[in-house]
């Protein structure tokens, strides 16, 4: 078939809600969308793990511990399920981690900010975990089958991680006076970074037309980033807290919310590698990569001596 043909069997895939799987043709505008978003969400679960993984030695409880620890591996497998199906895309895994280990790759912007207090890892699971399940959703749906089935598992862990936040938040808000106010405070400093999360503004938003195209994503930014305050301003109001935004104001005729948009120059800002954490989370990341050389030759090794073994 020419290309003609071949795009017309793609297209019909498209229409009919079918999978376009790895040896499938493909447009390569296709597959080079694919690899940037799947790698940066690999990336994004990978680097995810910093601002977590420096409170497990001092969480509250051993409960809280053993809690933190479990999500921690989770979103460490979150990055190997989506590094593989990236990988079938016809990029390397070593030129993946090359390309976010010196910065040329982007993650999530919401990582490049601190955790200060208990309260930001239970803000974390509430509003960053909450933002990302609620994306996340929708990528069961995507049209590249590898992608999708691996959003079906990372979709149920995620759902146990805003679990885990919003609980920790309770306790917080519904403890003394000293930790509502320590729960408002987290609440002050990831409400707008949050739902930077979501991406620019669609009117901004390069990548958006293609990937509505070609149903990788079924919704845009803005239409996300809505459903996501209309949804966690009632969670607010039931803990007794206050969304840290004086615009906020529910409008009937839309039947949501209307609230101020991020500012979307520290978003660029962040995105550019200027964030308060961005050099120490790539410095973090490169100092593991380094101390696990050893690790990755020996699993080399071990894995060349395989057939050897087989054979005899």
């Amino acid at each position: 078939m020419d290309t003609a043909k071949f795009e017309e069997v793609f297209e019909a895939k498209l229409a009919k809600n079918d999978f376009i799987e790895p040896k499938d043709w493909m447009p390569e505008n296709y597959r080079k969308h694919l690899i940037r978003q799947v790698s940066q969400h690999a990336h994004s679960e990978i680097v995810g793990m910093l601002p977590e993984g420096n409170w497990i030695t001092r969480a509250p409880s051993l409960r809280a511990k053993l809690v933190l620890l479990a999500k921690v591996q989770d979103e460490g497998g979150h990055g190997l399920y989506l590094y593989t199906a990236a990988e079938s895309l016809g990029i390397s895994r070593d030129e993946m981690l090359n390309a976010l280990l010196t910065g040329k790759a982007k993650y999530s912007s919401i990582f490049n900010y601190p955790t200060l207090t208990w309260a930001d890892i239970g803000a974390i699971g509430w509003l960053v975990d909450g933002a990302a399940i609620m994306n996340q959703v929708m990528l069961q749906r995507s049209s590249y089958g590898p992608y999708s089935r691996a959003m079906v598992r990372i979709c149920k862990e995620e759902s146990f991680h805003q679990r885990q936040g919003y609980e920790s938040i309770t306790h917080l808000a519904f403890g003394t006076p000293e930790q509502k106010a320590m729960a408002q405070d987290a609440l002050n400093r990831w409400w707008f970074p949050t739902l930077m999360m979501f991406g620019p503004p669609d009117r901004e938003s390069p990548n958006s037309e293609n990937a509505l195209k070609w149903r990788i994503k079924r919704e845009t930014n803005d239409q996300l980033r809505q459903r996501f305050v209309n949804q966690t301003v009632k969670q607010v109001e039931y803990l007794g807290l206050t969304v840290p935004d004086k615009h906020l104001k529910w409008n009937e005729a839309k039947q949501g919310y209307d609230f101020s948009e991020p500012d979307w120059d520290e978003f660029k800002n962040v995105i550019k590698g200027n964030g308060i954490c961005n050099k120490e989370r790539l410095a973090s990341r490169n100092k593991a990569h380094s101390e696990g050389a050893w690790v990755r030759a020996a699993a080399e090794a071990y894995g060349k001596k395989q057939p050897e073994k087989e054979a005899a």
